[in-house]
């Protein structure tokens, strides 16, 4: 069994970072997808999926829109159509926000989740995302991926709030509040054609807890 070492923050705002968090067979999976996603239009502009205009030009995919969640052709489950929203259960089942929820008072529901969406963002040469928050969800996860030997330089997540920065490492995992504001910094490549897949791919998970209806 893997063991996950979970490294936890309180300052400059409570965060939580986890290096190597998918094994060999699941990292497999997931390079499959974001392969796939790679290919000619297949990523999506900003306009195209709900993001906010005007802090961003890398494409990206919501995989919960591509496999709504409902069945068909006899009960299957569309979402496990997708190693991507399969392997990244793992974050909540792996005790990972168990630990999170312990780091400050306002994570303590970080472990009790009931809804979560799950984005694919591929970044190349002169991409960047300008610093926002997620306040729609209480909590972010990114995971980084690049091919190696890696051929770009930048795609730091940063925090210019807190001027803090944290480096772009592969299949590694950050957690922190929607509320922080944050930013990547921009993407330079040089002899990589957008299409072969040498940029910075983050899976982004923004998960919270939806409250539950009463029924009177």
């Amino acid at each position: 069994m893997q063991n996950i070492e979970v490294t936890l923050y309180q300052t400059p705002f409570p965060h939580a970072i986890v290096d190597n968090f998918y094994n060999e067979e699941e990292l497999e999976l997931i390079w499959e997808e974001l392969k796939f996603y790679t290919k000619p239009g297949k990523l999506l502009d900003v306009k195209d999926y709900g993001g906010v205009e005007g802090y961003t030009s890398a494409k990206a995919i919501l995989l919960d829109s591509l496999y709504q969640n409902r069945t068909g052709n006899g009960g299957l489950n569309w979402r496990t159509m997708s190693n991507i929203l399969t392997t990244n259960r793992k974050l909540f089942t792996s005790g990972v926000l168990d630990a999170f929820a312990e780091v400050d008072d306002c994570c303590c529901l970080a472990n009790e989740t009931n809804n979560d969406i799950t984005k694919v963002r591929y970044y190349h040469n002169g991409d960047a995302y300008d610093p926002h928050t997620d306040k729609g969800f209480q909590f972010l996860a990114f995971s980084y991926f690049y091919k190696e030997p890696r051929k770009f330089e930048g795609g730091q997540l940063y925090f210019p709030k807190y001027d803090y920065e944290i480096p772009c490492d592969n299949n590694s995992m950050i957690i922190f509040p929607g509320w922080v504001e944050h930013g990547v910094r921009e993407i330079s490549i040089k002899d990589s054609d957008y299409f072969d897949g040498y940029g910075r791919y983050a899976i982004t998970s923004f998960f919270g807890c939806k409250p539950k209806s009463v029924n009177n």
